[in-house]
């Protein structure tokens, strides 16, 4: 029965979004929402959030209830952002970026916002991708580690089964690095995994997976996330369960 009012479930999402025009995203919340619940997430770490895009489509597409907590270091991009969860009492925003050192670096703000990154572009990007990933401003902004940062947020929230999203453009494996140990904590991670180059000295695809693999996270599921790049995957998205839930 339990299979079957998710399959009913499933195929609803599926219609509703595409009826919007968002049918690409369906693999990606099909496979959050089965996480967030089926591991009772109790905190999202949303880092790189932009407007709080994927907050919202946490919330409305994949029914999460729980905690959010959104770091966006573009300060425009973060003014929208903080006014978006204003109304969301479970829902706190940072403007800084997580990275694998505390202290100030040169945010890159691109053409496109949501391709600013502390990295900079490659030479080797495609072509489709040079008007909107070029720099044009950039920024000082404050960075912390994360194994110093969860402890406390974990006091001053009450977590304690959080789950680490990244989408900071070519930077996800410094905000990995800088977890340390505390990393494992996590149940589970969704990060950018980088096919083609777009910014300078950006972990490759494969790079990343053993990365994890070694830390504990194997493949839950993996999604195309470039949508109009036909024939050519760019990036996907991965999300990784802790090992220690799947032996349990």
């Amino acid at each position: 029965m339990n299979r079957y009012l998710r399959e009913l479930a499933d195929r609803r999402l599926a219609l509703r979004l595409a009826l919007t025009g968002r049918v690409h995203q369906y693999p990606e919340i099909q496979a959050l929402r089965r996480f967030l619940a089926g591991f009772k997430v109790d905190c999202l770490f949303d880092v790189g959030a932009n407007r709080g895009q994927y907050a919202t489509m946490a919330r409305k597409d994949a029914g999460y209830r729980g905690l959010i907590l959104s770091f966006e270091p573009n300060p425009a991009v973060f003014a929208e952002l903080e006014k978006r969860a204003a109304s969301d009492r479970q829902w706190h925003v940072f403007n800084m970026a997580l990275s694998d050192f505390d202290g100030t670096a040169s945010f890159n703000i691109m053409a496109a916002d949501q391709f600013s990154s502390l990295k900079k572009p490659s030479d080797a990007q495609d072509a489709i991708f040079a008007d909107r990933n070029k720099v044009t401003a950039t920024v000082e902004m404050q960075c912390r580690r994360l194994d110093a940062l969860l402890p406390e947020l974990m006091t001053q929230h009450g977590f304690a089964r959080p789950f680490l999203k990244m989408d900071t453009q070519g930077h996800d494996m410094a905000v990995c690095e800088g977890a340390g140990d505390v990393l494992g904590r996590m149940l589970g991670v969704q990060t950018e995994l980088g096919v083609r180059p777009i910014y300078e000295d950006g972990t490759n695809y494969r790079a990343m997976i053993d990365w994890l693999a070694a830390r504990g996270f194997v493949p839950s599921a993996f999604f195309a996330n470039n949508k109009g790049h036909f024939p050519l995957l760019v990036e996907m998205d991965g999300i990784f369960v802790n090992r220690t839930l799947v032996e349990s």
